[in-house]
């Protein structure tokens, strides 16, 4: 039985308002619940152990202690069900037995010591058992988080243009890594029920022989039930699914600061609103849907489980009645049974619940394997202390599914306190050049050294703390000022006011309510936004911070008025010269690189010109090509201006 939505329904949300928005393809983030919808026992018994002993796996390396204090716990509890169980049969005995009442009451007391005794013991185990769960489901999420953490931070940059790679980790960082905890929980969920189940069972063979088949057949319509009944909460979900993210886009409209002054300029609330309210009512129409034919299916399975329990009785009643079965052994059979059939139901909603979760959970592991393809090698050499000369030679490089080279051939040299420029029109391959220099991508062929040392050879880590940045799309951190520009080095008071200085960074700060120490991030109290040039100052000041031999700048003005522009330029070239710092510079504004020591023209991912400006001019190439459109423009020629915005 499965709960769908029409396609009229499904149109009812957009006509209503003639707002309607473009088809969306199933989330990456649901695509199991089908697969968990059609799921039948055979499968669900041929995959969930894995899947359960890799969860168990993880909570092991999460806690083993607490990890085995659940299960010991679980375990001691279920022994003593069932010394609850056997001690009813003993009460019950004394109880039912010939005799004054009192005397009756007196010989049972000792049984009913015991079973006083088991059901409190019980209920300490089962206590300490939810503490040690509880104690181990966060120590879980925090492993599984942390690992994925660790991944995504640790892998090489190539990894994320790599579609592949990218898929697998959005599916594991929008759920596969959150349903760890809850395999994990659920597994508890199976193993608790699983030993309510035994202990029942285990009473009913010693009490009499038949009555195991008794419990199986009074609970298998109720595990039907409860089985069905999951399975159509999976094709709700399904039936609700696009419908669901509609109402998450609109939502998102409606409460969002940067769509807040769209939908008043051009009063979008009326539409939206109507929208989102037939939206929700298509999704409450489903819902009463699938509460009906729950009901149904819960009204099947008591009546299936009562037509089972009754059955119970008369083959109960006729053992009683043949003398086949004491009174007392009748009475705790029917508490086995009851227990068994809770137990049951427990163990098969949480396997519904575990194979499900056990689906995503697959991703986070599919994910944390694939990973460990991209980390680069461990246990490189340290890159050299002292910087004299960074050359290119003949490097090629090429992305990810693309079968063109972003760089082929390629071969420059920087010096210690040298400026050089790449030039070139948008992708000839100045950025991903600039990458490679800074140890972020690895060369298909060729080398990039220090000093002849091949940075393909040294760590990888320690590279990247001796190169500053200072890039055109640069981070916004949610941290103070202090720390947007110090990051990861350490905090030199001197340093940080000499950056500020030669970035312009200074006077923003002086504006903040609390300096440095101001959070730039307005979601936050006390919180405050910079403007796209502030943060461009900020950027810069990070790049001269660090201090370090090789300093690479990507189009690190582009967010700049004019004045702040000459001026930071004028601070590059400054640092360069005080530092004796390598300095490559990628830039569009062609003015800026006269003052290079070196101009390296790209076109088409290979160097086509080199030298100084004055030498490039001379030979009439495309350098000079490209320098005369945006003097043009400038001066104010007619038809450039286009172009030059282009370059």
């Amino acid at each position: 039985m499965r709960v769908k939505a029409t396609k009229d329904e499904e149109g009812r949300a957009g006509a209503a308002t003639g707002l309607t928005l473009p088809p969306l393809a199933p989330p990456k983030w649901r695509r199991y619940e089908e697969e968990a919808a059609q799921a039948g026992w055979r499968s669900v018994a041929w995959r969930l152990p894995g899947l359960l002993a890799q969860a168990v796996g993880l909570a092991w390396r999460a806690s083993p202690r607490d990890l085995l204090a659940t299960a010991v716990f679980n375990v001691a509890a279920g022994v003593f069900t069932a010394v609850v169980l056997v001690g009813t049969a003993g009460v019950l005995e004394e109880l039912l037995t010939a005799g004054p009442t009192t005397d009756r009451v007196l010989a049972a007391l000792p049984a009913l010591a015991v079973v006083g005794g088991a059901a409190l013991m019980r209920g300490a185990l089962s206590a300490a058992a939810g503490w040690a769960q509880a104690r181990l489901e966060p120590q879980v999420e925090r492993v599984s988080e942390l690992r994925l953490a660790e991944l995504a931070t640790g892998v090489r940059v190539l990894a994320f243009d790599d579609n592949d790679f990218h898929d697998r980790m959005f599916r594991a960082t929008i759920r596969g890594a959150d349903e760890a905890k809850r395999v994990v929980t659920y597994s508890i969920d199976i193993l608790t029920g699983l030993i309510g189940i035994i202990a029942a069972a285990g009473v009913l063979g010693i009490l009499h022989p038949l009555l195991i088949p008794l419990l199986l057949l009074t609970v298998l319509p109720e595990g039907w039930a409860a089985s069905l009944a999951a399975r159509m909460r999976y094709a709700w979900i399904l039936a609700i699914t696009e419908s669901r993210r509609r109402k998450g886009m609109l939502d998102d409209l409606m409460t969002s600061r940067a769509s807040c002054a769209e939908v008043r300029s051009f009063t979008m609330r009326g539409p939206l609103l109507a929208e989102f309210d037939a939206i929700a009512g298509h999704e409450r129409d489903v819902q009463l849907v699938l509460a009906r034919r729950q009901a149904l299916v819960r009204l099947a399975g008591e009546a299936l489980g009562g037509t089972a329990t009754l059955l119970t009785y008369v083959v109960l009643g006729l053992l009683l009645v043949n003398d086949m079965m004491p009174l007392a052994v009748a009475g705790a059979a029917v508490i086995a049974i009851r227990t068994g059939q809770s137990a049951l139901a427990t163990t098969l909603m949480a396997v519904n619940s575990a194979y499900e979760s056990g689906l995503y959970f697959r991703d986070f592991l599919d994910f944390c394997d694939r990973a460990k393809a991209w980390l680069p090698p461990s246990g490189l050499a340290a890159p050299p202390d002292a910087v004299e000369s960074i050359t290119v030679e003949d490097v090629v490089f090429g992305y990810p599914g693309k079968d063109d080279h972003a760089l082929d051939g390629v071969s420059l040299r920087v010096g210690r306190g040298e400026t050089i420029a790449l030039v070139g029109e948008n992708g000839s391959g100045k950025t991903t050049l600039s990458k490679l220099l800074a140890g972020l991508y690895t060369p298909v062929r060729g080398r990039v050294c220090w000093d002849g040392t091949d940075l393909a050879g040294v760590d990888a880590h320690a590279l990247r703390g001796r190169i500053a940045i200072i890039a055109q799309d640069h981070t916004h951190w949610p941290f103070s000022a202090r720390r947007n520009v110090t990051m990861s080095s350490p905090d030199d008071p001197g340093r940080l006011d000499e950056a500020a200085r030669v970035s312009g960074a200074r006077e923003i700060v002086d504006e903040l309510p609390h300096g440095w120490d101001t959070l730039l991030d307005r979601r936050f109290a006390e919180g405050q936004e910079l403007s796209g040039g502030q943060w461009q100052r900020v950027a810069a000041a990070r790049g001269f911070y660090r201090d370090a031999p090789l300093l690479i700048c990507d189009e690190p003005t582009a967010a700049l008025d004019a004045r702040a522009e000459q001026r930071l330029f004028a601070s590059i070239h400054e640092h360069a010269r005080r530092t004796r710092s390598a300095v490559v510079l990628i830039t569009h504004r062609l003015a800026s690189v006269r003052m290079a020591d070196r101009v390296y023209v790209l076109d088409r991912g290979r160097v086509v010109e080199e030298g100084t400006h004055d030498q490039l001019m001379s030979v009439h190439g495309l350098y000079a090509e490209l320098y005369s459109i945006q003097a043009e423009a400038y001066r104010g020629g007619s038809g450039e201006v286009e172009e030059s915005a282009s370059l």
